[in-house]
């Protein structure tokens, strides 16, 4: 096995001694050879079981023949956006194009289309039009049934359809993967590979479909709400690999779309195995002098520890991509990787985290979902804490302390998220005690995403109380440790439930913190999540009541600005916002208010009219100095 980067172009293959490769990866990010990146994961996998993996990274999707510069693949195609999806990473919630793409050279933005999964297997089908075509990552995960697209405000057919491809992939894919290229590699038609878990496939009909729970058709819930809230949940109910059952989704009389129950989880073991694939772990040399890759920065030092959350948040897309039961690697597996880092030239002493999804999980919530899954109509932390779940840091803390130890190391960070609610639950206050001495860099991002208990049901997250008492906890910590550090709370404006009165209670509670965050995700409406659902419905699907939903962009702005009330250019929309809440008693003099009115200027301030064939031009005076007016008086 070459110890090198896999190939990208002829020359590559030819040093290999390969005439053609057994699959042709095409992916929307640049070629990063490391475990953060799926395709170098998938990729390395195939390798290791004797499979010839070439890369086609950001091809000119306006050019047919950038798709064929590796020639026809023996087996097939695989097919992926990439680290996310197109649309989120070229858009922001208010549909604006983002500036940078961290995932390209340089962070340049434009080299990959919209929906890059569709346009790319459009590409391959024009110019082999019977190879096989795979798909996978988080654009084709999420999008494997019928599902509402925010950027368009249409339900769109299962990306299947859309894209012409023949499987999809879906969650992380190394075991349905090796399935497809030994089944493909056995002679194998594509059309027949209807049989591995943790893919999605076609059908004319259903004479060989069994077990399986049909779903409202998508004719069903492209004309009613209802339909799709209840085709949602049913799809929800059947995310776990064990109770999982198998989906269909009618769109014609002779065509189907099947999901096969999700893959089994990695044990210990395997995981290890992943990642100790012989990953480059850098990107390819050829974009050092484009800038390098932005995203690979973090990335570079961290640690990978687990996989999946039992967290199960409502605006989170993971249950449906890497599912609730915890997946770990062992202590060895990470030290060795932890050993590998502090020999790179450029480390500096930092490891920038060690954790996954949420980083102070490092076992399944309790023993019975090694057997039997998670539980299908019950969440481990929400409301609160499941009498069965099992809150314990010691392994995680193990581990944090023999990453200290090792030679060369400063300081281990934890940037990848701590689950505050599950650590409050923890009776023991030892890993309190550590964290906040030492894996804090003087503040710690946690995720309350907001203060209303009502909004919170709807997000899925504990009630405020349970915030509010970790914060005790961590002062009270930091005290006695003598540090000066603080918590960065993430919010979230204008998610399902958020109404005008659970947006101002919002920001009256940051006037009363005295602080004011300098960034607020406004709730993003990404296809594989209840909150969308929420969103596109007005329907809570857990019950299918009605739910109050900022669906405007103008409102969804407004509640965004209330949050940051004190920045001068949200003035007249917090001013708005106010306004229609019934609570201008927040716009004056008073501490307790969020702004003040808008002073008349002074004269003095006033430029004086000017004169032109000696008379005064008083109406373009007038205008320049309102205007003037308008831009100086901020939110204080």
């Amino acid at each position: 096995m070459n110890n090198d980067f896999l190939p990208i172009n002829r020359d590559d293959m030819e040093k290999r001694g390969w005439e053609q490769c057994d699959f042709v990866y095409v992916t929307g990010d640049a070629y990063v050879d490391h475990h953060s990146f799926g395709p170098a994961i998938i990729s390395r996998v195939l390798e290791r079981h004797g499979y010839k993996v070439g890369i086609i990274s950001q091809p000119d999707w306006n050019d047919s023949t950038s798709i064929a510069i590796l020639g026809k693949p023996r087996l097939g195609f695989l097919v992926s956006a990439g680290n996310m999806d197109t649309m989120v990473n070229h858009y922001t919630v208010a549909k604006k194009k983002r500036k940078q793409d961290a995932y390209t050279p340089g962070g340049e933005m434009g080299k990959r289309p919209d929906r890059a999964t569709v346009v790319y297997c459009s590409l391959i089908r024009k110019a082999y039009k019977n190879t096989p075509i795979i798909i996978g990552g988080i654009e084709a995960s999420l999008r494997r049934m019928g599902h509402y697209d925010y950027w368009s405000n249409k339900v769109k057919h299962s990306i299947l359809i859309d894209s012409k491809a023949d499987l999809i992939s879906y969650g992380m894919g190394e075991d349905s993967i090796v399935e497809i290229a030994d089944s493909l590699d056995s002679g194998l038609s594509i059309r027949d590979i209807t049989f591995i878990n943790g893919t999605v496939y076609k059908a004319k009909d259903l004479s060989s479909v069994y077990d399986a729970v049909v779903l409202p058709s998508f004719q069903a819930i492209r004309e009613s709400k209802e339909e799709f809230a209840r085709s949602f949940l049913i799809q929800y109910r059947n995310t776990d690999p064990y109770s999982g059952k198998r989906l269909v989704e009618q769109y014609k009389e002779d065509e189907y779309i099947v999901q096969n129950p999700p893959a089994k989880p990695l044990d210990q073991q395997k995981m290890d195995w992943v990642y100790s694939l012989p990953f480059m772990r850098a990107y390819h040399p050829s974009y050092e002098k484009l800038g390098g890759i932005p995203a690979f920065n973090e990335l570079k030092f961290s640690l990978v520890s687990n996989r999946g959350c039992f967290g199960g948040c409502n605006f989170c897309a993971l249950t449906f991509h890497q599912g609730r039961i915890i997946q770990t690697r062992s202590h060895e597996s990470i030290m060795e990787e932890a050993r590998l880092l502090t020999e790179d030239k450029d480390f500096k002493g930092y490891i920038h985290d060690v954790g996954g999804p949420t980083a102070n999980f490092r076992h399944p919530a309790c023993e019975k979902q090694l057997k039997k899954g998670a539980c299908v109509d019950k969440q481990c932390l929400y409301p609160s804490p499941c009498a069965n779940l099992r809150t314990d840091h010691k392994d995680y803390l193990s581990l944090l302390r023999k990453l200290r130890e090792i030679p060369k190391v400063k300081k281990v960070f934890i940037r990848s998220g701590i689950r505050f609610d599950y650590l409050v639950n923890d009776k023991d206050d030892t890993f309190m005690n550590e964290l906040c001495e030492h894996h804090v860099s003087g503040q710690l991002k946690v995720a309350p995403e907001h203060i209303s208990d009502k909004v919170l049901s709807y997000m899925g997250k504990p009630k405020h109380s349970v915030y509010e008492e970790f914060i005790r906890k961590f002062k009270k910590t930091n005290e006695k440790l003598g540090k000066n550090q603080f918590v960065v709370p993430y919010l979230i404006s204008s998610h399902p439930g958020s109404t005008w009165k659970e947006a101002v209670a919002l920001a009256e509670y940051l006037r009363d913190l005295g602080y004011m965050p300098e960034q607020v995700q406004d709730f993003y409406p990404t296809p594989g999540t209840m909150s969308t659902c929420m969103y596109y419905t007005g329907l809570d699907p857990r019950t299918m009541q009605p739910v109050y939903v900022p669906f405007s962009s103008h409102e969804k702005a407004m509640q965004r600005a209330l949050i940051q009330y004190r920045n001068p250019k949200n003035y007249d929309l917090v001013k708005e916002a106010l306004t229609l809440a019934d609570r201008a008693d927040l716009i004056g003099f008073d501490k307790k208010c969020l702004i003040r009115p808008r002073e008349i200027q002074k004269k003095s301030n006033i430029q004086k009219p000017k004169v032109q064939n000696g008379k005064k031009n008083q109406s373009r005076t007038k205008v320049k100095s309102e205007g003037r007016t308008n831009g100086r008086r901020g939110s204080r």
